[in-house]
């Protein structure tokens, strides 16, 4: 039997169950972004008592800081956080697209100037393996080019030939004992490139699939377009998993269009910055009309926030004040949002209404 089964599909929306070294997870799922070891703001068991399965964390910034030395002195990421639940790492192949600046790009691998302290390093396919074994991730991701979205055609054709080259590479590197492992397919907008690096990544044998190379400067349109087209042609046996997206109609588009896995850092940024969502749409918690608002953020919602007694006047003193208590208040509020959206999207699913249950918050305003 294979990692993942799918236990009810409605249209294309797919309801499944991944099987991993440190637990089983549902999806449709989200992962919570802990790049550097942490999910900002809230703690491992404010993070499972929100439904939080897996999370995610980050090769290239924990490989920086604190360093492999301290990695492997704890025994790995989980020990390190504390968190008993699977993670997936991405191999720093992001980076390779957000510090583009700071590296130089080669058949080897990426030259990088450390965005810290400007150090000279270099990341390889193997080494991104290498340090995602010593991290001990459930799903370890494949190192892969990954251009910004108005790259020339050329550069796009570039990076999906190297993305398969490097991608063999990873499989070829020591992985960590039970560790999946995920290809990445590029392609930009291209449908011809998508499909044609879809066929090449798949013939490679991981045990999971992703699209990259998307929310990196096209429209939501354009975005859209790719997952209609190819997200259902990636192995229906395997997990799918959409990088790095995103808004939550972006995961309800993506849900329909068949992918199972997503990561954002969206619902942890935006809380930090004032935006909290809800059913009706953003709450932009510093307009000064909920200054005086004795209402949670929203009504029935069940998060800690929420359910706690906590007032959107509350909220709003302690944005103002900068007071650090409401980074964790508004975190727990959307990553509580997030959990609950796709959890609930899981059982349209199983009950076969998923088209409904899409437009139903389509129309309710869940479109930001």
């Amino acid at each position: 039997m294979g990692n993942f089964t799918i236990e009810a599909q409605s249209g294309r929306a797919r309801a499944g169950r991944l099987r991993l070294a440190r637990g089983e997870v549902e999806t449709p799922i989200f992962m919570p972004v802990g790049t550097a070891g942490t999910v900002k703001a809230v703690t491992p068991a404010e993070l499972e008592g929100l439904g939080a399965q897996i999370i995610l964390g980050n090769t290239y910034h924990l490989w920086l800081r604190p360093g492999l030395e301290v990695l492997a002195a704890h025994g790995g990421l989980h020990s390190f956080m504390r968190w008993s639940r699977p993670i997936l790492t991405d191999s720093g192949g992001y980076q390779v697209f957000s510090l583009r600046a700071l590296s130089r790009i080669s058949e080897e691998g990426v030259e990088f100037r450390s965005h810290l302290d400007g150090t000279p390093l270099r990341l390889t396919p193997e080494l991104s393996m290498q340090i995602q074994a010593t991290l001990g991730s459930d799903i370890a991701m494949a190192f892969d080019q990954c251009p910004p979205a108005d790259a020339p055609f050329a550069l796009h054709e570039e990076a999906l030939a190297r993305t398969t080259r490097w991608a063999a590479r990873c499989l070829s590197a020591p992985h960590a004992p039970g560790q999946l492992r995920f290809g990445i397919i590029q392609g930009g907008v291209h449908l011809d490139l998508r499909r044609r690096h879809l066929a090449e990544i798949a013939a490679l044998g991981f045990d999971g699939y992703a699209l990259g190379g998307l929310a990196v400067g096209e429209t939501p349109e354009q975005m859209y377009q790719v997952l209609e087209a190819v997200a259902d042609e990636l192995p229906r046996t395997c997990a799918r998993y959409l990088m790095g997206v995103g808004t939550p109609r972006d995961l309800l588009e993506a849900i329909g269009s068949g992918i199972d896995l997503f990561d954002c850092v969206m619902p942890t940024r935006n809380a930090r910055n004032g935006q909290l969502f809800t059913a009706q749409g953003k709450l932009v918690i510093g307009n000064a009309r909920y200054k005086t608002d004795l209402a949670p953020v929203e009504e029935g919602c069940l998060c800690p926030t929420c359910a706690g007694g906590f007032t959107r006047a509350y909220l709003s003193h302690l944005f103002r004040a900068g007071e650090i208590l409401y980074s964790r208040l508004a975190t727990l509020h959307n990553l509580h949002f997030y959990l609950s959206l796709v959890r609930s999207a899981r059982q349209a699913i199983l009950e076969d209404r998923y088209a409904a249950f899409a437009r139903n918050h389509f129309s309710l305003g869940t479109t930001y």
